[in-house]
Formats: C-alpha cells, structure tokens, sequence
C-alpha cells in the first residue's frame, strides 16, 4: 500500500499490537479446543509471523483451514491480521476486509466475531483517510501550481515597471502619463501578493491537517484541535447557558460530556457553519430513559448566530448557547476545514 499508508496505520497498529496480535499471534489461544497436530501447525504460522515472514505465514494459514476447516473462523481472523499488519510491506486492506467479512458470514457464533468487526470498523477509518489525504496533497500541488504561476506573473509585473522608469527618463515630456501606469502596475502587484499570502495560508492549514480528534474542556472554555497527538490549534469556546454537569435532558442547557463523532456538517447554519456532534450516545440514552425523559439532540459546534458576526471573540464572555460549543466565524471555518466527518470529539468537564 506504500509509505503513506503505513503512516496512516499508526492508530490501526496501536490496535493490532496492543488489542489483538499480542494475545493471539504471539501468545496463540490456547483456550481453543483443538488437537495437537492443529496447534502445532498454528505455532509454526505464528512463528513465521514473527519473523517478518508474513507470506510464509499466510500460505501455512492457508493449508491449516484446507487441513482443520473447525479452526476456519480462527484462521481466517488471523489471516486478515497479517494482511492489515502495518509492517507488512505487502498489506492489503481489501484481503483483510475480504477475511473479516467471511468469518463473520460464516461464523455468526464466533468468539472472534466482534473483534472482527472492529477491525472492519478501524481499516475503513484507514481507508478513508488515506483517500483524504491523498485529495489533500492534490489540492496542496495545484495551490503550489498557482503560487509558482502568481509570482511569474509578479515578476514580469516588476520587469514593465522597469520597462517604464526607463521610458520616464527618456521621455520626460510623457512623465505623468507613465507614473500613472506605474501607479497602477504596482496595485496590481500589491494584489498578486495579496493572493500569495491567501494561497500559502491555505497550503500551510491543509499541510496541518486533517485533526483526528477534537478535544473540548468545559471549564477552560477550551476546544483543541489534535493530529497524531500533537496540536494543531486551540480556540476559546462558549457553552450552554447551565455548563457545569453532563447533559440529561431536552431543553436543560447544558453541553453534554463523552466521547462523540463528527458525523454531519451544516453550511447554511443559522449560526454561519455548523459541525453536528453524535450527541447522544448509548451512555447518554441510557441516562435520559433511566430519568424517563428525552436526551435531546441537535449539539453543535458552530459560530456566531448570523447578523451578530462583529461581536467576534468577545461572544465567549458569557455561556449563551443552548448545549451547543460556540467560536468565532472565522474559527469555525477553519475548523471545518481541519476536521472531516468522522474526527473524534471528547468533551470533558
């Protein structure tokens, strides 16, 4: 899958080694009911995984399920470990989903069954980022493509001013005629700058991103946005009108607490743009129908309320939402373009 996908695997890897290849192809399972012959045939596949040989090891996989098919959804869980093993330089994402999706077809009952699907789960997340990523360096080579193309335009700019100082001194006579021209050149020269800057913004938010999780801390009044556990940026936020406490219940005005998704976006927000927060999850249901009332729903983060943009910053001396976490305008764009449908957010108090 190439070196961009390995960087892209490091939350995947972090899984594999710590969730599921430590207890099971280092250690085996030796809780499985199998003959002799069949785990000594799984030590020898495991044995070949960890030295690196991972063909070797998938070809021993191979002939086990051929030999032992009671042991298919076991080899077949492994299998599509190795395939999806970021050390694996001849991973393949699809044979592993392709794995997955048989053990789980062909063996509902499985003990393997629901780390199977979070495997799924995790390798689509994978995916998905890499295509992100690659959209992104596309977009990033054509805003250097226009930059490169600005400032030969700047300098044959530069060139006709010359041309023109030139024809000053000659030409004394036309000497208003051509300052004016100057005058002229140089604002669009101060204008080509000017989209210079734009675009080597763009390039350097895009070279950023994108965030893999949002981070938002209550009682800082904080939001950070966090790529590969480093951050990118921090804003001050707003709240609900009631922040202290999780959110229980419809209409109580508070910012509810957990661990959420981004999973929608609203571009013609009556609060200018507007990031859809997964509220509420199976915790926060669980809570409402324990308290027999309704969680609520419909917790953002967005900016100011349209026709109100020139308060800026100062919005965030009072908690004004309705549960909601609330920047600037200006912020929320720039989050929006940092953190794509399916960026963790944790809302702590």
């Amino acid at each position: 899958m190439g070196k961009k996908q390995n960087t892209m695997g490091e939350h995947l890897y972090s899984f594999l080694v710590c969730t599921i290849v430590t207890p099971i192809l280092i250690y085996g399972c030796s809780h499985l009911n199998e003959g002799f012959q069949a785990k000594s045939t799984f030590a020898e596949a495991n044995d070949l995984f960890s030295q690196g040989s991972y063909s070797a090891s998938l070809r021993k996989y191979e002939q086990i399920i051929e030999k032992y098919p009671t042991t298919g959804d076991r080899v077949l869980f492994e299998m599509g470990i190795i395939y999806a093993y970021p050390a694996n330089e001849e991973k393949d994402y699809q044979k592993s989903l392709e794995c997955f999706r048989r053990l789980i077809k062909n063996y509902p009952g499985s003990v393997y069954r629901k780390d199977s699907e979070m495997m799924i789960f995790n390798i689509n997340n994978v995916i998905i980022k890499d295509k992100t990523i690659a959209a992104q360096q596309t977009q990033i080579e054509t805003l250097r493509q226009e930059i490169k193309s600005e400032e030969s335009e700047i300098t044959a700019l530069q060139k006709k001013i010359s041309a023109f100082e030139q024809e000053i001194k000659s030409k004394e006579s036309d000497i208003v005629t051509l300052q004016k021209k100057i005058s002229a050149i140089e604002q669009e020269v101060r204008s080509k700058e000017s989209d210079i800057i734009t675009l080597q913004k763009q390039v350097f938010t895009i070279e950023k991103g994108p965030a893999d999780m949002i981070l938002i801390e209550k009682k800082e009044r904080r939001l950070t946005l966090i790529s590969k556990d480093k951050v990118l940026k921090t804003y001050r936020i707003a709240l609900g009108g009631d922040p202290n406490g999780p959110k229980e219940r419809q209409g109580d005005n508070k910012t509810p607490e957990g661990t959420y998704l981004v999973d929608s976006r609203n571009k013609d927000s009556r609060y200018h743009l507007s990031l859809h927060i997964s509220y509420p999850n199976e915790k926060d249901k669980k809570r409402a129908k324990e308290l027999g009332v309704s969680p609520g729903g419909d917790i953002m983060i967005h900016g100011i309320k349209n026709g109100f943009s020139w308060v800026g910053g100062s919005h965030t001396e009072v908690d004004w939402t309705k549960g909601c976490i609330a920047v600037t305008d200006d912020e929320i764009e720039e989050i929006d373009r940092l953190a794509p449908n399916g960026t963790l957010v944790e809302i702590r108090p």
